[in-house]
């Protein structure tokens, strides 16, 4: 299912072993707390009292060093998690936060994305080995935008592709609702205010292609971001009726070219809203 051989695959593997190997020896000198023993305001771990510092720091630059070749499978198999108000977040590249106040991961949170990656890395050797018996071209997924990917990852790798298309689609949508601070209006509306031309309104903010206005290659943009995001947005409704629906799921569950055609839409129009400009009512008008 990807470009990755399976000898780099297992190389992966193999690395973040040795990061849940580094990281569990750390912890036997830390005392770890959960996100509701923290409030979110305090550190996920603490040293024990007792240790020797120096053995303690030596600990911590083994962790980082494993962390450094394992946060790569993290991003391959699309394993981050979900912060509110962050996006997505890797807790193995950024374990170290957990000392920190107001800590973004807990120790739980590094010891489940390890063994998600340790999953979904295996399942990916066996498709690796697999499509290396064929001349079929090969792709990679996890090259796909991140909230793109790391919303279909989890269904893809168990082959559920039109639920993966389906999650990609509303964790789009989902994304840029948070980032905007618009909670008021269903999918389609969002797309249709949010991308539509004139001025955004109080509790309203439009994207917008950045540019000269006057320029056609802005103006073109600009003219073709809304009814690229309502299609879209469309088909997400449509995929997600369909699924809900179980004898039409277990019939006309969707191919993996069929999911990856869709998914690469979703992260084409991603990308695009990553590159747009968020205008908020009050905001100098531009001039026509």
């Amino acid at each position: 299912m990807a470009t990755y051989s399976p000898d780099y695959l297992k190389r992966l593997l193999v690395a973040v072993e040795k990061f849940e190997q580094a990281f569990e020896q750390w912890m036997q000198t830390q005392i770890e707390f959960n996100h509701a023993e923290s409030r979110g305001l305090f550190p996920t771990v603490r040293t024990k009292g007792g240790q020797d510092q120096a053995t303690v720091q030596r600990l911590e630059l083994d962790v980082a060093e494993a962390a450094g070749g394992a946060a790569r499978a993290v991003h391959i198999t699309g394993a981050q998690i979900g912060v509110a108000g962050i996006g997505a977040v890797d807790p193995v590249a950024n374990w170290a936060l957990m000392s920190e106040p107001k800590a973004l991961v807990s120790p739980k949170d590094v010891r489940t994305t390890a063994a998600t990656v340790r999953g979904r890395l295996n399942a990916m050797i066996l498709e690796s080995e697999a499509a290396a018996e064929t001349a079929l071209p090969a792709f990679a997924p996890a090259q796909l935008h991140p909230v793109v990917w790391s919303a279909a990852a989890a269904h893809w790798t168990t082959h559920q592709y039109r639920v993966a298309v389906r999650e990609a689609a509303e964790a789009l949508t989902v994304h840029w609702k948070t980032r905007l601070g618009r909670y008021d209006a269903d999918d389609t509306v969002f797309w249709q205010q949010t991308l539509s031309a004139g001025e955004p309104q109080e509790g309203r903010p439009k994207l917008v292609w950045p540019g000269d206005p006057s320029s056609k290659t802005t103006k073109s943009m600009r003219g073709g971001l809304e009814p690229l995001a309502k299609a879209l947005t469309n088909l997400a409704t449509g995929l997600n009726l369909t699924v809900r629906n179980v004898t039409t799921h277990t019939r006309n569950e969707l191919s993996e070219q069929e999911a990856m055609e869709r998914l690469a839409a979703y992260s084409y129009l991603a990308r695009l809203l990553d590159t747009c400009d968020a205008r908020h009512a009050g905001d100098t008008a531009e001039a026509v």
